[in-house]
């Protein structure tokens, strides 16, 4: 087949894809999806005249996983930044990794960026916002938890809240997760289950309507320890 053939067979099998996808990426999205190395190439000229997408995305992922290092100064200067990026980033692996690093931080503002990211459009970007809450262990943020259980819609956002309940031990906390031993998603009352022996400290098995009874003042007897239980503690 000739190269103006391979060309034209290129083009139109671009045009569905450009088609389907639509707008995603830009015009020309279709044509980075029907060869990357229209991406790469595209990504290289953006190199040549500064800071790349994929830049800001290492640069950010560094600071998410270090920030506890930082001056309490430069740590102010990035919550600002934080800020601006849950407001204007349209990328929600961004705003999601701002949630990640004011996780790892205390103090009010922290606190403010991960209440805006639970109202955040994206689900991964409330998702992460219900397991920084978790990591912080104060008051406000299980107060803040069992609200988002209790109005979230999404399920897999309920879920993460559901885990994140798993930190703490406040009475706020075994009540919301009371609550969602009755969810009518299985996922939900099992992971409650396991975030109530987390809770708790205690193990009535893993059926809901056991922890139920238990939790209602009912005589439920815990599950016994088992050997293999107690040599995975000893590591």
């Amino acid at each position: 087949m000739s190269r103006s053939l391979v060309t034209a067979a290129g083009a139109l099998f671009a045009l569905p894809l450009l088609m389907l996808t639509g707008c995603q990426d830009g015009p020309m999205y279709a044509l980075k999806v029907a060869n990357p190395y229209y991406s790469l190439k595209e990504w290289r000229e953006e190199r040549a005249y500064g800071t790349t997408d994929y830049d800001r995305w290492q640069e950010l992922l560094d600071v998410s996983q270090s920030i506890e290092s930082f001056s309490s100064a430069d740590q102010d200067r990035w919550v600002e930044k934080f800020a601006e990026i849950l407001t204007d980033d349209q990328s929600p692996e961004m705003r999601r990794l701002v949630l990640v690093a004011a996780g790892r931080l205390q103090g009010s503002q922290s606190l403010e960026l991960i209440k805006t990211g639970l109202n955040d459009s994206s689900i991964k970007v409330r998702m992460e916002a219900c397991r920084s809450l978790g990591s912080r262990g104060d008051k406000e943020s299980l107060q803040l938890l069992a609200t988002a259980f209790g109005t979230e819609t999404n399920q897999d956002v309920k879920n993460a809240a559901v885990v994140a309940l798993a930190s703490f031990s406040d009475q706020v906390a075994i009540d919301s997760l009371r609550l969602a031993l009755s969810d009518r998603n299985p996922a939900t009352r099992s992971i409650a289950v396991q975030s109530l022996k987390s809770s708790t400290g205690k193990d009535y098995g893993d059926q809901p309507s056991q922890w139920i009874a238990a939790l209602d003042g009912q005589p439920i007897e815990e599950e016994p320890v088992r050997f293999a239980d107690r040599l995975w503690d000893l590591f």
